[in-house]
């Protein structure tokens, strides 16, 4: 199903499902399978020459009607032509054999402005492509695959795909297949290793919980999951990345529990905060102006406690728009805080 992109919508408030355990599965790491959501060890897997195939089986299934053949791999960095504005490096970029382009970003941190982002990106490998003199605007197709390991629809939990296009709001009529959009939501693999099990959905699954598997499961016999589950055999990896690796899962771990701690202890100091204040204002003062009042003030400290709270992420290392993700404030007042 392909969904429009044209009609007007708020942002979605997203909770930070990297941070909780799911699905059925013990989420103890097995230690055979490395995590292949780490940002090297993905690009390991989809973007070195080596393991192009794997690259290519994924696009086959997610792109059918394109019949891709062969791709080529892409100059990841993007930059921008005018001073002070913003650059892109995508995690993986390549062409096929018809000169369409392909953006593949993994992003297991959720971020509220993910499809903006996405149109982003995609704008500098459209671009890219027109030579300067050219009057016709007949540019390859340029196609947006995100794997995101959280849930943007979090109420169609057994649903990964998603394909969005550029279409008019009433009829539907494509207005250009120039540029498409893909989403794949890992953690709704909910029919995984059944038999209505496609095998995105079986993707979805090997993605998400690959560290955690002891095996490759049985339902998992196709050539893209014999090889996805090669790239992440760490009995496999040479010395050198074996210590990486084991330095990466420290250092993601470590990040992981002070977002986590962040998280949790400006949630019970607000809600504490809120409720005391609250009742003693409107006991103090009468029932109707002591509550305005109170409310007032609350509002006041949790926003001084949410820049506390971004402050405190600000130290583990996140992006400001990771940031902005977590906590409700926009992103110039997390970059002053910055300074």
């Amino acid at each position: 199903m392909v969904h429009n992109l044209v009609d007007g919508y708020e942002p979605r408030k997203f909770w930070p499902y990297c941070l909780e355990d799911s699905g059925n599965i013990s989420r103890e790491a097995k230690g055979r399978y490395a995590n292949i959501l780490l940002d090297d060890w993905f690009k390991r897997a989809f973007g070195s020459e080596n393991r192009k195939r794997l690259l290519l089986l994924l696009l086959q299934e997610l792109i059918p009607e394109r019949k891709i053949a062969a791709l080529k791999y892409a100059p990841q960095e993007h930059i921008n032509q005018y001073p002070g504005k913003k650059d892109v490096r995508m995690d993986i970029e390549c062409t096929d054999q018809e000169g369409s382009r392909f953006i593949v970003e993994l992003q297991v941190t959720p971020q509220n402005w993910i499809y903006e982002r996405a149109l982003y990106y995609s704008s500098f490998a459209i671009i890219d492509q027109l030579e300067k003199g050219v009057d016709e605007y007949k540019f390859p197709t340029v196609y947006f695959i995100g794997l995101m390991d959280f849930c943007m629809h979090p109420d169609q939990r057994d649903r990964v795909l998603y394909r969005y296009s550029l279409r008019d709001t009433l009829s539907g009529e494509e207005m250009t297949e120039r540029i498409q959009f893909i989403f794949l939501e890992l953690p709704n693999c909910g029919k995984a290793l059944t038999p209505e099990a496609t095998l995105l959905d079986n993707f979805c699954y090997a993605m998400h919980n690959m560290q955690f598997l002891p095996n490759r499961p049985l339902e998992l016999r196709q050539e893209i999951f014999e090889l996805l589950f090669e790239s992440a055999d760490i009995t496999k990896f040479t010395p050198e990345e074996k210590v990486k690796y084991e330095y990466d899962m420290t250092t993601d771990r470590d990040r992981r529990n002070q977002l986590r701690k962040a998280l949790e202890d400006g949630l019970k100091d607000g809600h504490e905060k809120g409720l005391a204040e609250g009742r003693e204002k409107g006991l103090a003062e009468g029932r109707a102006e002591g509550l305005a009042k109170a409310r007032a003030e609350a509002a006041i400290e949790q926003d001084a406690l949410k820049k506390e709270i971004a402050r405190n992420l600000i130290k583990t290392g996140l992006s400001d728009n990771e940031i902005a993700a977590i906590v409700p404030l926009p992103l110039e007042v997390i970059q002053n805080l910055r300074s």
